[in-house]
């Protein structure tokens, strides 16, 4: 029997956020709960620069300033329904509102109010149509979003040399499918991956693309299907150097087509234990 695994080609990590602020609550209706707003993939890679000298204040006292200021800004605008106002410091959760809290990334502490009204808007929305309008008002003001961190783990025997036939793997991949169009990035090993083949990362302006790859993947099913799983990979890494959106949409399938490998997000994949008794039965 195969086993179907979950092969997502992108992944993202929140930052941690910042220290809330509680706020005094006023006379309001109880808020419809509505989803996290979260960027499409493309977002982030095009990010406004932010010169270091004019990032604010991080201390205690300035984020609950600047939260107090924002709520009162928020209320004149007319949100309702609120008690408490939380600024964060994520790369994927813009705002979201949770119960009679709201949180929103302190990129918008000092956003214009077209942005403030578009957030007012997202959640105080009663329907989906609202909501998807005030959305992309939102995420069409950029925002500063601090880097991914890449969880690391000691490199074990062997490694050096996987990583090594993976980095010349994607040089003939690379030069048969993609016309050698895409860039030499490094791929990295991880032991962490329960059900996923393998992702690629896309990166921000704080740390580079890379493809990792599941070891117990490589060693458990071999290396055709690594090169499969490599190839999904760098159909993601394709998607994001051409500016197109980290799916398995349309386009994914079609390259996908193109290169000869599965056109999905999963596939089934067997043991060598298993495909070797197979073949002698």
């Amino acid at each position: 029997m195969t086993t179907r695994h979950s092969q997502l080609g992108f992944d993202f990590f929140d930052a941690a956020p910042a220290a809330p602020a509680m706020l005094p609550s006023v006379p309001q209706v109880v808020p419809q709960v509505v989803p996290q707003l979260v960027p499409p993939a493309y977002t982030h890679t095009a990010q406004r620069p932010v010169a270091e000298d004019t990032r604010p204040a991080r201390g205690r006292t300035a984020v609950r300033a600047r939260t107090a200021v924002l709520f009162s800004r928020l209320a004149d605008l007319g949100l309702r329904g609120v008690d408490a106002l939380t600024l964060m410091r994520t790369r994927t959760v813009m705002v979201s509102l949770i119960g009679r809290t709201l949180r929103i990334h302190e990129g918008y502490a000092d956003a214009p109010e077209p942005v403030l009204r578009a957030i007012v808007a997202f959640a105080v929305a009663r329907n989906k149509v609202e909501r998807t309008v005030a959305r992309d008002a939102i995420l069409a003001f950029d925002v500063e979003r601090g880097p991914a961190p890449r969880r690391q783990e000691p490199p074990r025997p062997g490694d050096v040399a996987m990583i090594a036939q993976l980095m010349e793997a994607h040089r003939e991949l690379n030069a048969r499918w993609f016309g050698d169009a895409l860039t030499v990035i490094p791929l990295r090993l991880s032991g962490r991956m329960a059900t996923r083949l393998g992702h690629y990362d896309p990166g921000s302006k704080h740390t580079p693309a890379e493809i990792v790859m599941s070891r117990t993947h490589i060693t458990r099913h071999g290396w055709r299907e690594a090169m499969h799983t490599l190839l999904h990979e760098m159909v993601h890494q394709w998607q994001h150097e051409t500016g197109q959106p980290l799916d398995h949409g349309t386009a994914f399938r079609q390259k996908a087509r193109e290169v000869g490998i599965t056109p999905a997000a999963r596939r089934d994949v067997a043991p060598l234990e298993r495909k070797r008794t197979g073949r002698a039965g």
